[in-house]
């Protein structure tokens, strides 16, 4: 596995090397001793997969509040999806900037979303899957996101929209005074 650093601040990208034969393809996904400089003492509590039927499917952006952040390793397993970060760290060189990567089954690369980033994805093709490792387990009542629109961030989606949850879709709108709230409750 490599790994390279992404322009935002402790944010990187997981790189495999598979080994490919007449047979097939092998690749390790994951591995806790070449990881660790990545995971520190963190262990993974739970493993998660989100599938999308249609391209132009958005979910996202979320993140959990303190002390339930999460750190979550994004790794496509079917199709391909554009995975975006956001750093919501108010200290942060790189606050409320984003970054996004092409993630596909074939290519096995996989986004390390440190603590205190929101991170979501669009489908760009039908029937696609990804695969959440995660570090923090889900507590309902800390979860809160940036809406995927939202022109204080203004990511740069791929395709136009064309399905995303209510509950995402209405997500606040952030602004000076709304965000410096909002990033304090981490």
């Amino acid at each position: 596995m490599k790994t390279q650093e992404l322009p935002l601040s402790g944010a990187s990208l997981v790189e495999c090397e598979p080994y490919e034969d007449p047979r097939g393809l092998f690749a390790r996904l994951f591995c806790d001793q070449e990881m660790g400089g990545l995971l520190g003492d963190r262990l993974i509590r739970n493993i998660n997969l989100s599938q999308s039927a249609k391209s132009g499917t958005l979910r996202g952006l979320h993140y959990q509040k303190a002390p339930y952040e999460e750190m979550k390793l994004v790794r496509c397993t079917q199709g391909s999806v554009f995975d975006v970060i956001v750093d919501v760290r108010p200290d942060s060189p790189t606050y409320l900037q984003w970054h996004g990567e092409t993630l596909t089954a074939r290519n096995m690369h996989m986004v390390v979303v440190p603590e205190g980033f929101a991170q979501g994805f669009q489908a760009l093709e039908d029937a696609c899957e990804i695969m959440y490792l995660v570090t923090a387990h889900y507590v309902p009542g800390h979860e809160v996101g940036i809406r995927w629109n939202d022109p204080s961030v203004a990511i740069d989606w791929p395709l136009d929209v064309t399905m995303i949850s209510s509950k995402d879709a209405q997500f606040p709108w952030l602004d000076e005074g709304d965000a410096a709230r909002r990033m304090r409750l981490l």
